[in-house]
């Protein structure tokens, strides 16, 4: 079954895209859609597919079959309002930072007065203003890494695509970049990201596509993704856990928690109620989650939901389940 739409506003939607080179399909049936305002992960391994359908969205290729648009329009008559950041980043070394910054400006419409003005304010913001007339040679990778992410939020986009834009940067800078993630996305940018950096993915995103060997096989709300793959557990901040807890498997020791493992018809809830029946002091109390980390390895090394597109990808309702994955 394919993703359901939803329906209200949208920025990006593809819908059933297929894409392929002497005769195989490296985008294989793949629909998803980005809302306003949200920060969309685009997951998977090497060779997943990414790059191709970063490709299509930017209108730099054209997929063979299935459709794309923007704000309602193909995307061939809306790709103007998108700015890409690509993985392996490019500047003029020997021009001014200043002049680099304000021809992707102009570039994207923008009169010359208006690009200066909006280059010196965006060069102020990511703390380069006293380096706009120096080459970029003369800054550092870092520095030129924010450069280059100034290069894209000029003229203000309606879709920002990020390919791993972390790379590169010191913890402060990343800091940074996520402070102006955040200010965006509050001004009603949206924002599609690729990145290997699940801990990323995490921190800042709403929703995440992930892609193997051409496939959707992930798709749905981070944290709904982490619960799916959550082990039938639960996280315990206490001083003890008594023996004999109804509905209690196993116990071990976790972190500074206890992992309590469940039976398979106990609920969280039922173990929740039996210990606070017992007296037992609770600081906190969860569902043992995967890091997403964990569940990209499981899916990518399992091929959870590869099924060459006979039943169509998962959603986050029909998700391979990890239990009955590894039986």
């Amino acid at each position: 079954m394919w993703p359901r739409f939803r329906r209200g506003a949208r920025v990006l939607e593809v819908r059933d895209v297929t894409k392929r080179y002497d005769g195989r399909a490296v985008v294989n049936r793949v629909s998803f859609e980005v809302r306003p305002g949200e920060v969309f992960a685009l997951l998977g391994p090497n060779g997943a597919g990414k790059t191709t359908l970063i490709r299509m969205i930017t209108d730099i290729l054209r997929p063979d079959s299935g459709t794309i648009h923007l704000d309602g329009q193909p995307i061939d008559q809306a790709k103007r309002t998108i700015a890409y950041l690509p993985e392996e980043r490019g500047l003029y070394r020997r021009s001014r930072v200043i002049d680099v910054l304000s021809y992707y400006g102009r570039l994207k419409g923008m009169s010359t007065r208006n690009a200066l003005e909006a280059s010196f304010g965006l060069l102020k913001r990511v703390e380069l203003a006293e380096w706009s007339a120096k080459q970029v040679q003369a800054l550092s990778k870092g520095m030129q890494q924010k450069l280059q992410l100034c290069t894209t939020l000029i003229g203000s986009p309606r879709l920002l695509i990020l390919d791993e834009p972390f790379t590169g940067l010191d913890p402060l800078n990343v800091q940074l970049f996520e402070e102006i993630l955040h200010e965006r996305r509050a001004s009603g940018t949206t924002v599609l990201l690729s990145t290997h950096q699940m801990s990323k993915v995490e921190e800042v995103c709403d929703r995440a596509l992930m892609v193997n060997r051409g496939h959707m096989v992930l798709y749905g709300p981070v944290q709904e993704i982490r619960r799916h793959y959550a082990d039938h557990a639960v996280l315990v901040r206490t001083e003890r856990v008594p023996q004999g807890v109804p509905g209690v498997r196993a116990v071990e020791r976790f972190n500074h928690e206890w992992k309590l493992t469940l039976e398979p018809a106990a609920s969280p809830e039922s173990v929740l109620r039996s210990l606070l029946e017992r007296g037992v002091g609770i600081e906190s109390f969860a569902l043992a989650t995967l890091p997403l980390e964990d569940i990209f390895v499981k899916v990518v090394r399992e091929g959870l939901g590869l099924d060459h597109g006979v039943s169509g990808p998962p959603t986050v309702d029909e998700l391979p389940v990890v239990g009955a994955a590894a039986r």
